[in-house]
């Protein structure tokens, strides 16, 4: 059977994850947490995991030349991911993740070199993925030449001049968004997700 193509076009982070017993207040110090790195960003956590599930992937995006790229990009590496990346001067992007022994989180992004993402010029795949963590030049870009299906994973949320084939939001998003048409894939956290046809179930 014939590996199916897909083309991610977003973000890719270090992650710097903080794990302690309780979040900071404002002004407040907390100590004794552990200190974790872990390749990130909303883009290359989706191509990851699509390789991981069989899919031949082209992860589209940008990077610094700083010492935190290779280790941004090494989970990329790691799941057999080829990478097409655009090189800025700003430094590759990083999230810095606070997470309580409740699993409760506080998340700061630095977006760096992914706020500088252009457009972009894709070969032809049987699906290109893509989320709002870069700019909207890119996002259009890609939709422009998605040959295949075109989902979009709209978060942070904003309006974006595409016509996905497949949104992905959260019920916040939703919200925010208040898209009717189309297949619309709402995420629900424990209860699992909602799938909405032109805003029906």
């Amino acid at each position: 059977m014939e590996r199916l193509t897909i083309t991610v076009v977003g973000s890719i982070n270090l992650d710097l994850v903080a794990t302690c017993a309780t979040l900071p207040r404002p002004g407040e110090t907390v100590t004794g947490a552990g200190l974790a790195r872990i390749p990130g960003g909303k883009g290359a956590n989706q191509a990851v995991a699509c390789a991981r599930l069989g899919a031949h992937v082209t992860m589209v995006g940008a990077v610094g030349g700083d010492a935190f790229r290779d280790e941004a990009l090494a989970g990329l590496r790691d799941a057999g991911v080829s990478l097409r990346l655009q090189e800025r001067r700003a430094p590759t992007g990083v999230a810095l993740v606070t997470v309580d022994r409740e699993g409760e989180t506080t998340i700061t992004v630095a977006p760096g070199a992914n706020a500088e993402l252009g457009a972009v010029e894709l070969e032809p795949a049987d699906a290109v993925l893509c989320q709002l963590e870069v700019p909207d030049e890119a996002v259009v870009s890609a939709w422009e030449q998605a040959a295949g299906l075109f989902c979009l994973n709209a978060a942070p949320a904003r309006r974006v001049s595409v016509d996905p084939d497949l949104t992905v939001v959260n019920q916040i998003e939703h919200d925010t968004l208040a898209r009717a048409d189309g297949l619309v894939a709402v995420t629900l956290g424990a209860d699992g997700a909602v799938l909405l046809e032109d805003g029906a179930e």
